[in-house]
C-alpha cells in the first residue's frame, strides 16, 4: 500500500516549507501532494517555486501532484488555477469542479481531491469518463460505505480504472467559506487579515465553554478539533481494496509518522504504530460522530 503526504493544509513561512519537502526527500513515501489549497492570499510561495519544490521531489523518487485550490473567489485565482491544470509536467489533484471541468475539456487526467462530493459508484464512473485516475475519499464517509462503494465499482466494470486514497491522519478538512475565521479571531477584517494563519502553524483551536476542543481554524477552513488517526486501520483498508493512506503534514513529527507507519506495513503489524488515544478522533470510520474515537 502507497504512503503519501497530502498538501500542506496550514500557512507555513516559506523557509519551513522548503525544509519539510527538502527532509521529505528521504522519507518512505510514494506520492507527495504540493501547493495551496485553501487561501489565495497565501503567497509565501509562488507556482514556480512549488514546481522547483516537485522537481526536487521527482529526483529523490517520489511521485508528486500538484493540489488546487478548493473555494476561488475572484478572476486571478481561476487564472492560476490554468497555470496549474496546464502545467504539463505533473499530474493535478483537483479540489474543485472547475479544476475538473478545465483538466477534463483538456483530456487531462487528475486525481478527485476529499473535497468532491463522491459518495456513490455512478459519481465515479462520471469521474472516471472525465479522466479521474484516483480519487480520495470524502472525509466524513465510512469504512462500510468505502466497501459498499467499490463493490458497486466492481458491479459497474470500473473498479480497475482507478485507485482509492483515504485522508489517514491529520485535522479533517469539514468546510470552507467566504469569511476567514482566523481574522475573524484577531477582530481583523479578511482583507487585512495582517497573515495571522502563520501564526498558527497547525491551527487555531476552538474550545466549547466546557473545554472541550471542537474545531481547529485555519483562515476559511473549518477543520476537526481532534487529529483523526486511521493508521492502525491499514490492515483492514488494504482488504477493503485502498490503495493508499493520507497523512497530512503537521509542523512537527510528520517524518517519524510516516516512518512508523511504513515499518508497520512491512512487519504487517499495528505494534509500532501510535495506537488510536482520547485526544484523537476516528469516528467517521466506524459510522459514529467524526469526533468520537474508539480504540478497536
Amino acid at each position: 500500500m502507497e504512503i503519501t503526504l497530502g498538501p500542506v493544509l496550514a500557512f507555513w513561512k516559506k523557509q519551513d516549507v522548503l525544509d519539510f519537502y527538502r527532509e521529505a526527500e528521504d522519507w518512505p513515501v510514494d506520492r507527495i501532494y504540493l501547493g495551496e489549497t485553501v487561501c489565495a492570499k497565501r503567497r509565501e510561495l509562488r507556482l514556480d517555486d512549488w514546481l522547483t519544490i516537485a522537481r526536487n521531489l521527482k529526483v529523490a523518487g517520489k511521485e508528486v501532484v500538484l493540489s488546487t485550490l478548493t473555494l476561488l473567489e475572484a478572476a486571478s485565482e481561476l487564472a492560476s488555477l490554468r497555470k496549474i491544470c496546464g502545467n504539463g509536467e505533473f499530474l493535478v489533484e483537483a479540489n474543485d469542479v472547475g479544476a475538473i471541468q478545465l483538466l477534463s475539456e483538456a483530456c487531462v487526467p487528475f486525481v478527485a481531491g476529499p473535497a468532491i462530493n463522491i459518495y456513490n459508484a455512478y459519481t465515479l464512473r462520471e469521474m472516471v469518463n472525465a479522466g479521474m485516475q484516483r480519487w480520495v475519499m470524502p472525509v466524513e464517509l465510512s469504512g462500510e460505505a468505502l466497501t459498499a462503494i467499490l463493490a458497486q465499482s466492481d458491479a459497474l466494470g470500473i473498479r480497475e480504472k482507478f485507485t482509492t486514497e483515504v485522508f489517514s491522519y491529520g485535522y479533517l478538512p469539514l468546510a470552507w467559506s467566504a469569511r476567514c475565521f482566523t481574522a475573524r479571531a484577531y477582530d481583523l477584517p479578511k482583507d487585512d487579515c495582517q497573515f495571522r494563519c502563520l501564526d498558527h502553524p497547525d491551527g487555531l483551536a476552538v474550545f466549547s465553554q466546557e473545554g472541550e476542543r471542537l474545531f481547529t481554524l485555519n483562515g476559511i477552513q473549518t477543520q476537526s478539533g481532534l487529529c483523526s488517526n486511521l493508521l492502525p486501520q491499514w490492515q483492514n483498508m488494504a482488504e477493503i481494496g485502498v490503495d493508499a493512506m493520507r497523512i497530512s503534514p503537521r509542523e512537527t513529527g510528520t517524518g517519524e509518522l510516516v516512518q512508523k507507519l511504513r515499518e508497520s506495513m512491512t512487519s504487517e503489524s499495528s505494534e509500532q504504530l501510535p495506537l488510536q488515544s482520547v485526544d484523537q478522533c476516528n469516528g467517521y470510520w466506524f459510522c459514529l460522530a467524526g469526533m468520537n474515537s474508539t480504540l478497536s
